[in-house]
C-alpha cells in the first residue's frame, strides 16, 4: 500500500511539473497572466466599470477567459462568460468579409463604383456650404464616383449619423438616416437608397473618415447575394463558424443573457443604468424590438467566444476547423495596408480591420500586422497572426472615459507570453 502510495504521489509531481512547463514554456507565464484579473477587478472596485468578460486565444485555444463583476449591478445578477454584448462597430469587419466572400466569387471587383450597383450614389455631390439654422446646404460635384474599395476602407466621403460631425449628423436626421442603434422600424435598402442622395462631406479617397460606409456595403452584399444580410451572415460565415449566439435580431429565448447597458453619471463618472435618450436618436433594444434593421455597420449582438471564432479565421489564413471560408490570399489583401499615405495616427486600415504598424507596435507590444477594432459601447478585440494570438474585452457601457483599460488590457496579455 506504501509502495502503491509512493508510486502515485510521484507520478502525480511529475505529471504537476509537467503541466506547469508545457504552460510556462509553451505559451504563457500563469503568475504573469493572473495580472489581467486584479488590474480589471481594481476598475471594478474602484466603480469605474460594472462588469466585463475577458479571453486570450493562443493557437486557437482558449489560454485565458474570465467574467468579472456584474451584468446587472441593481438586481445582484453576476456576469457571465457566455454573455451577449451589443458589439456595435464589430459589425464592419464581418460585413467586410461577406464582401471580400462575394468578390472571391466575381460578382464584382473592389475598385467598381458602387452606383453599379445601388444607382442611387451615382453622380455624387460634395457639401460646399452649411446653414447651422436650419441645415440647409449646397453642394460641388464630386471628383469621381465612390468605389467598394473606398466604401471598405473609409475613405467614401461620407460621414456618421449621430457620431459624425455636427453638420452632418444634423444632415443625416432631417433625412432620417440613422446609425446601427434605429428606435424605429425601417430597411436597409430604404435607408441606404437615401444616404446615396444626400452629400458627401469629403470627396472620395481624400482623407480617412469614419463612417456609414459599412451600412452601404451591407446593401451590396444584399444586392450582391440575393439574400437579406441576416441571412447572408447566418448561412455564410456564423453556421460554418459556429457563431450560434450572433444575430441582428435575438431569439425571444436568448436574451436572459443580453448584458445590461451603462453609461456614464455626467458629475461623478460612475457607471449608472443607460435610459433611452442617453444618446440621441438610439436606442438600446434594438436587438429585440425587431425593427427589421440590418445595419452592417453597428447591428450585431454576440458572445465573445463568438467573436473569437471569427478572429481565427484571420489567424488561420482563411480557414477555420477544416472550412476555407477565404482565401488565404484573399485574407492577405484584407490585412494590407489599404489606405496608402491618409493618416490614420501611428497605423493603417486594412479592409475591415485597424492595421498595426512598426510603428504603432511599439505602443502596447502587439505584433506588426495585427488587425483590430471594437464597438461603441466599449467591447474591443484584436488579433496578432504573427503570435497566433487574439484578445478580447467586452464591456457594456458608453461613454467609458477609463478607455486605457483596453490598452492596459493588452500589455497584461503581451507581458505574460513566455
Amino acid at each position: 500500500m506504501k509502495r502503491l502510495f509512493l508510486f502515485l504521489s510521484i507520478t502525480t509531481m511529475c505529471l504537476s511539473l509537467h503541466a506547469q512547463q508545457t504552460v510556462h514554456s509553451g505559451a504563457f507565464h500563469t503568475e504573469r497572466l493572473a495580472r489581467i484579473d486584479r488590474v480589471v477587478q481594481s476598475y471594478i472596485d474602484s466603480n469605474w466599470i460594472v462588469g466585463a468578460v475577458c479571453l486570450v486565444m493562443k493557437d486557437g485555444k482558449p489560454a485565458y477567459f474570465k467574467a468579472f463583476g456584474m451584468d446587472d449591478k441593481e438586481k445582484g445578477r453576476p456576469m457571465h462568460k457566455d454573455a451577449i454584448f451589443r458589439i456595435a462597430s464589430q459589425t464592419k469587419a464581418i460585413t467586410s468579409t461577406a464582401v471580400m466572400m462575394l468578390w472571391e466569387e466575381g460578382k464584382f471587383l473592389l475598385d467598381d463604383p458602387v452606383s453599379k450597383y445601388i444607382p442611387s450614389f451615382a453622380r455624387p455631390k460634395v457639401l460646399d456650404k452649411f446653414n447651422e439654422k436650419d441645415s440647409s446646404y449646397t453642394t460641388l460635384p464630386a471628383k469621381r464616383e465612390i468605389t467598394i474599395r473606398d466604401l471598405l476602407t473609409h475613405t467614401s466621403g461620407l460621414g456618421y449619423a449621430q457620431i459624425g460631425s455636427a453638420k452632418m449628423q444634423a444632415i443625416y436626421a432631417k433625412a432620417g438616416i440613422q446609425a446601427g442603434f434605429s428606435d424605429h422600424q425601417q430597411l436597409l435598402a430604404d435607408a441606404v437608397n437615401k444616404l446615396g442622395t444626400l452629400p458627401l462631406e469629403y470627396n472620395p479617397g481624400e482623407r480617412f473618415n469614419y463612417s456609414l460606409s459599412i451600412d452601404v456595403l451591407g446593401r451590396l452584399v444584399e444586392v450582391a447575394s440575393g439574400m437579406t444580410l441576416d441571412r447572408f451572415f447566418a448561412e455564410r460565415i456564423f453556421a460554418p463558424l459556429g457563431m450560434s449566439d450572433t444575430y441582428f435580431h435575438l431569439p425571444e429565448i436568448k436574451r436572459g443573457r443580453l448584458v445590461t447597458a451603462y453609461t456614464e453619471d455626467a458629475k461623478t463618472r460612475k457607471p449608472v443604468k443607460w435610459v433611452d435618450g442617453t444618446f440621441p436618436g438610439s436606442s438600446i433594444n434594438y436587438p429585440v424590438n425587431n425593427n427589421g434593421y440590418f445595419a452592417g455597420g453597428a447591428g450585431l449582438v454576440s458572445t465573445i467566444t463568438d467573436y473569437a471564432a471569427f478572429l481565427q479565421l484571420f489567424i488561420n489564413k482563411g480557414n477555420y476547423q477544416g472550412k476555407q471560408l477565404l482565401a488565404r490570399h484573399t485574407v492577405d489583401v484584407m490585412t494590407r495596408n489599404q489606405i496608402g499615405d491618409i493618416s490614420l495616427g501611428d497605423d493603417k486600415f486594412g479592409i475591415g480591420f485597424q492595421l498595426t504598424t512598426a510603428k504603432g507596435s511599439g505602443k502596447l507590444g502587439l505584433s506588426e500586422g495585427s488587425i483590430s477594432w471594437g464597438g461603441f459601447f466599449a467591447t474591443s478585440y484584436w488579433a496578432d497572426p504573427k503570435e497566433k494570438l487574439s484578445g478580447l474585452l467586452f464591456l457594456q457601457q458608453w461613454p467609458f472615459k477609463h478607455s486605457e483599460l483596453s490598452d492596459k488590457y493588452k500589455v497584461l496579455v503581451y507581458q505574460a507570453l513566455n
